[in-house]
């Protein structure tokens, strides 16, 4: 299958990163390089771009699509998850790059790629890897892990009212036979959850299918981990765009942004700054960007989308 993707807010996006000619930019989630390509675009022969990927199809497909381009500009692509941005920029020599973008979504191609797992709309091997290479996968996780653990991250990452109950009619569906496919645990969510409330509301496997996809990607301990390595990375007038698509991603972008732009942390009463704590970074959407009308009739997978953007002080 080709590798489609629809890059989210695009001209939002390259608007806000104010894009200079001999300046470096990472692409933290490069994808299918719809926001890469037109970075690459509007960089000149001492530009470079740098973008990551940890899945591997998407690197293939940004290899071609950025060598289509007919640009003077240098780019570099990076198998690897983005919480290496800073190993990644090093292995090119650098110490500071002046534009960051993370769009966190998942792409088009992940979830229309029935074999990945990613959908609750196909039948599948349990899977939902964005890397490959890795050991830990959604099979293993709905198998082996605890009830009161199934419970915890349906119920937080997934926000779901019925976490306690799709963890328990998973355990014990488990103790028959082990859980395979995609198909299986739907069929399992949806016993779950009383008919009543299935009738309301999205697909009822949408939130726990969500909540697996993060802990085996552990994608919010990697975004945590992330921000303030990006925010150190950044040569001052630098910025750093994120896309965010439901709000536990939205919530730990914004509290970043907020701490990294504080600055000084010692209590009120002090009579003068004893911590030495400075801001790093000037927020310049206090309210996230959303895509318009016109962008959700081409492409409604885009209605969730979030983008929050900071620049470096």
């Amino acid at each position: 299958m080709e590798f489609e993707h629809k890059p989210i807010m695009l001209e939002e996006c390259i608007e806000f990163l104010n894009i200079r000619s001999n300046g470096v930019y990472v692409d933290g989630t490069l994808g299918g390089a719809g926001h890469s390509s037109e970075i690459l675009k509007r960089l000149g022969p001492k530009g470079l771009l740098i973008g990551i990927d940890q899945d591997e199809n998407a690197v293939k497909a940004a290899q071609k699509r950025l060598s289509s381009i007919d640009t003077k500009a240098r780019f570099m692509i990076k198998h690897t998850n983005f919480e290496n941005i800073r190993e990644a920029i090093e292995e090119e020599k650098l110490t500071f790059v002046d534009g960051v973008l993370l769009d966190l979504g998942v792409s088009s191609h992940q979830l229309d790629e029935g074999e990945r797992g990613f959908s609750y709309q196909h039948d599948a091997p349990l899977d939902m890897r964005m890397n490959r290479n890795d050991d830990f996968d959604a099979r293993t996780l709905v198998n082996t892990w605890s009830r009161e653990k199934l419970t915890r991250i349906i119920r937080d990452y997934g926000e779901e009212n019925w976490a306690s109950r799709i963890a328990e009619f998973i355990v014990k569906s488990r103790e028959t036979r082990s859980i395979n496919t995609t198909g299986e645990l739907v069929d399992i969510i949806k016993a779950a959850i009383p008919a009543a409330a299935r009738r309301e509301g999205p697909h009822p496997a949408k939130r726990t299918f969500q909540a697996i996809r993060i802990a085996v990607n552990r994608e919010l301990e990697v975004l945590e981990n992330l921000l303030e390595d990006v925010a150190d990375i950044l040569s001052p007038g630098g910025r750093l765009a994120i896309i965010t698509f439901h709000s536990l991603e939205d919530r730990i972008v914004k509290r970043a942004f907020q701490q990294l732009s504080r600055g000084c942390i010692c209590p009120k009463d002090l009579p003068q700054c004893v911590c030495g704590i400075k801001p790093k970074l000037k927020i310049i959407t206090r309210k996230p960007v959303q895509p318009s009308g016109n962008e959700l009739d081409q492409n409604p997978r885009a209605r969730s989308a979030k983008l929050r953007i900071a620049e470096k002080l």
